[in-house]
């Protein structure tokens, strides 16, 4: 990965620091911060910066980019992270303070856009945003993100992700009708967080980390945001990592789907940065259309589970039914760990449902828990594949988070991680959510063995998340192995 360096003369320090100083939460979202923001930060401040490296490309997305603005060079342009969640309150008219019943925004569906044409197009300079997270500063914020190692609790870090890609589309989206003083009539959801790629920094609890992005691609009434992560070490911001997150824009009441501003290219880096966007839409089609729950595996996938099966079967006795588990493996139903977290008002967001940050920072700790049990050492995150959002969960409501290691290869495991409503009167429980991670250790893990058709296919998926998170099936999901001559390291030990 090759970094971009950026220097500043003096004139443009002075005016970075001045600039950072006169925003107030206050004048966030009217037409003079938007220009001043988008535009004179983008172009006055950085006009003059040099790139000394080329940019990477990692999935369509530029690491570090070559445009000044994306490159994320000012120390903030939204202040703290604690300015970011005010402010989304105040521009959603959301009371402060908990009450189990919600202020109705029904006044505010007149206001919501009918089609895409009355909404005016934006480009990327228009979201881009930064905010800091002041662990040098406030001694009780640093609380709260300290590990027991003294490092940074990466699952904080994803709470604060989630809300800031939030607030990037709150920047992108422009309602050039709605009247002065009236709220947006608009609800963001999270749909998915699609790989998560981690740097070799740990990052520490004693230097300011900061947050930037932009949107990156925008559909009819989905939007999607890239936000990545730096910490200030030696006066300088060294990259922690980046995501990529889709989000749903519904109406004001949450009921159906809202139409989001177009989002038009302003140069070639634009256009390829959004026609990445469109690749990683038509992946996701086709990933869910090949997904296991829909489609049979495939058959070197048939091949494999006959493989294991019959490695798990005593061939003395002559009968299926006496399983034994091989040197070197692991029961899949033994690689388990699983926690009940009550949810409560204070880990709600805007809506009164459960802040998505919450659940991705508890299911996490926890895949990280089963992660350090497994190897016996303790593991580095490396990608977080997928992060799915399948249904709202109410505050107050009781929730079984289970991880399994479900696919290793050579020191690396993937973990899968499902978050369930649970009903204590019924005893019913209901999937929200599923996390998909991948972990590495420096010696070598046993491998998993499943031991029903249901835990098989949790194998089978866990490697192809595994191979999409390590960057070795990028065509489809489900690829067979490649053509007699090449390397595929899974098959080998299979």
């Amino acid at each position: 990965m090759i970094a971009t360096r950026v220097r500043f003369g003096g004139l443009q320090n002075i005016v970075q620091r001045q600039f950072c100083a006169s925003l107030q939460p206050k004048r966030y979202g009217t037409v003079q911060y938007q220009r001043i923001a988008n535009v004179a930060t983008a172009n006055a401040l950085i006009s003059d910066t040099k790139t000394r490296a080329s940019p990477v490309t990692l999935g369509g997305h530029r690491m570090y980019s070559s445009i000044n603005y994306l490159r994320g060079d000012l120390e903030c342009t939204a202040g703290t992270m604690n300015d970011v969640k005010q402010t989304i309150i105040q521009k959603l008219g959301i009371e402060v303070g908990y009450t189990p019943f919600v202020s109705t925004r029904e006044h505010l569906v007149k206001y919501v856009p009918q089609s895409v044409s009355a909404l005016p197009p934006r480009s990327m300079q228009d979201s881009f945003t930064s905010a800091i997270i002041p662990l040098t500063t406030d001694k009780i914020l640093k609380d709260k993100y300290v590990g027991f190692m003294g490092n940074v609790r990466v699952g904080r870090l994803m709470e604060d992700m989630d809300m800031f890609a939030v607030w990037v589309v709150h920047k992108h989206v422009l309602v050039p009708d709605l009247p002065e003083g009236v709220s947006l009539p608009y609800t963001f959801v999270t749909v998915l967080v699609d790989k998560i790629d981690f740097t070799d920094l740990v990052p520490t609890h004693d230097a300011d980390i900061r947050l930037s992005g932009h949107v990156s691609w925008v559909g009819r009434t989905s939007v999607e945001v890239v936000v990545w992560m730096e910490q200030k070490l030696h006066g300088k911001w060294r990259k922690l990592t980046r995501a990529l997150f889709l989000m749903a824009a519904r109406d004001a009441t949450n009921t159906k789907a809202a139409f989001i501003n177009p989002l038009v290219p302003a140069n070639e880096e634009e256009k390829a940065i959004f026609d990445g966007g469109e690749s990683r839409k038509k992946r996701r089609i086709q990933m869910q259309q090949e997904d296991l729950l829909k489609t049979e595996p495939n058959d070197f996938e048939q091949r494999m589970v006959h493989e294991l099966f019959v490695k798990s079967i005593d061939t003395k006795s002559k009968a299926f039914n006496k399983r034994i588990l091989p040197p070197g493996y692991v029961w899949m139903e033994d690689a388990t760990m699983a926690n009940i977290v009550f949810s409560h008002p204070e880990d709600r967001n805007a809506h009164n449902k459960v802040f998505g940050g919450f659940l991705m920072r508890n299911a996490l700790e926890l895949s990280w828990a089963l992660a350090y049990n497994f190897a016996k050492r303790r593991p580095k995150l490396e990608h977080i594949s997928d992060i799915s959002f399948h249904h709202p969960v109410d505050v107050s409501s009781m929730l079984n988070m289970q991880a399994h290691v479900i696919f290793t290869d050579l020191h690396y495991m993937e973990i899968v991680v499902l978050a369930d409503v649970y009903d204590a009167v019924t005893g019913q429980q209901t999937t929200t959510n599923s996390f998909y991670y991948t972990y590495s250790v420096a010696e070598r893990l046993p491998k998993i063995m499943p031991k029903t058709y249901h835990e098989a296919m949790y194998y089978l998926d866990g490697r192809r998340k595994f191979r999409y998170a390590m960057g070795i099936d990028t065509a489809t999901a489900s690829s067979p192995p490649p053509a007699t001559g090449t390397t595929d390291t899974t098959k080998s030990k299979l």
